[in-house]
């Protein structure tokens, strides 16, 4: 299963790394190799690209690690063919290469809601010009990229020597996850982690972002090792809970529009970046309706009454109880 811890921003420096990032671009489901059916399991559960060959399958052609390390170190192109497929993508193989192709570095990957399979199924006995993006011996693992591909050769490792924290720079969508967003910057692929789309509250990715998009980012991080890239786009604009506290104070009643119903009450946002709980208390105190979609609807405008303000900790407590109601 794909991790999606959250990282936590490290109070006067940029935040670490998430782990999940790797997680998310490959599977640990079982695969058919193309019409022979030959059924292969995944070498760890980790989501390995090197797969381990059932007992009806021959053993596979020994890796030419020397040259898989060529290949990555110089940023250079390869041509393979598929053999088999699961979930996550394609499996690779050549003259004593072999490895795995993430979906979301397939150049011509559509936007699905269904299962990818029976689209991944017609790759088999295709050959693709790709580039190795992760090389890892000790573990077994070979990932191609397809998109990477599309660069000319040894632009990731100028790109990745260029990129530093604070640049703003420009990339594509490739692929939306639970816990954040992946932008191909031109060779390289970063990371826009869900906490850092957004001041505010973010349900989900996709309610942000779109497959596909072209955006400006910014770069919190680089790991030149392992060729990760942190990104945010919330950092690409000003915090407004640093000001939140005297710009709102409680009393005050404004108007706000309902972004997301809770079984504890609903969100409201203010402004962009400021969200505020209603609890369900202050929306029906009396007597709490068994559904508070029967009461309020996302998008709906309503005014609220500020209850507190916290910038320090984004917290802001909201109220559909106005004084006139109150006794």
């Amino acid at each position: 299963m794909v991790s999606k811890q959250r990282y936590h921003e490290i109070q006067g420096g940029p935040p670490p790394l998430d782990e999940s990032w790797w997680e998310a671009i490959l599977s640990d489901d079982e695969y058919e190799a193309g019409p022979a059916c030959q059924s292969y399991a995944s070498h760890e559960k980790t989501g390995s690209a090197y797969q381990k060959p059932s007992r009806q399958a021959p053993e596979p052609e020994p890796i030419d690690w020397e040259r898989t390390i060529e290949l990555y170190e110089q940023d250079c192109p390869v041509e393979l063919e598929v053999h088999g497929f699961n979930r996550g993508g394609l499996l690779v193989k050549g003259d004593r290469l072999q490895g795995f192709v993430p979906i979301s570095h397939l150049i011509d990957m559509p936007e699905m809601k269904d299962d990818p399979e029976p689209w991944l199924a017609t790759y088999v006995g295709k050959r693709l010009l790709l580039k190795v993006i992760e090389c890892e011996q000790e573990r077994g693992r070979i990932v191609f990229s397809e998109r990477a591909a599309l660069a000319m050769s040894g632009s990731r490792n100028m790109l990745l020597s260029q990129l530093k924290p604070g640049d703003r720079v420009h990339g594509t969508v490739t692929n939306i996850t639970d816990f954040g967003v992946f932008v191909d910057l031109g060779g390289v692929e970063g990371l826009i982690h869900v906490s850092e789309l957004s001041w505010g509250r973010v349900r989900h990715p996709a309610d942000v972002v779109q497959l596909g998009e072209y955006l400006e980012v910014f770069v919190i991080n680089v790991d030149r090792d392992r060729n990760r890239v942190a990104l945010s786009l919330k950092r690409l604009y000003p915090n407004p809970w640093e000001t939140a506290e005297e710009r709102y104070f409680p009393g005050q009643i404004i108007e706000a529009v309902i972004t997301s119903i809770v079984p504890f009450g609903a969100f409201a946002r203010l402004e962009e970046g400021l969200d505020g709980l209603i609890h369900i208390t202050e929306i029906c105190p009396d007597a709490p309706p068994k559904n508070l979609g029967d009461i309020l609807h996302e998008g709906q405008r309503v005014r609220v009454r500020v209850l507190h303000v916290d910038g320090s900790r984004q917290r802001l407590g909201l109220s559909m109880r106005l004084f006139s109601e109150e006794k």
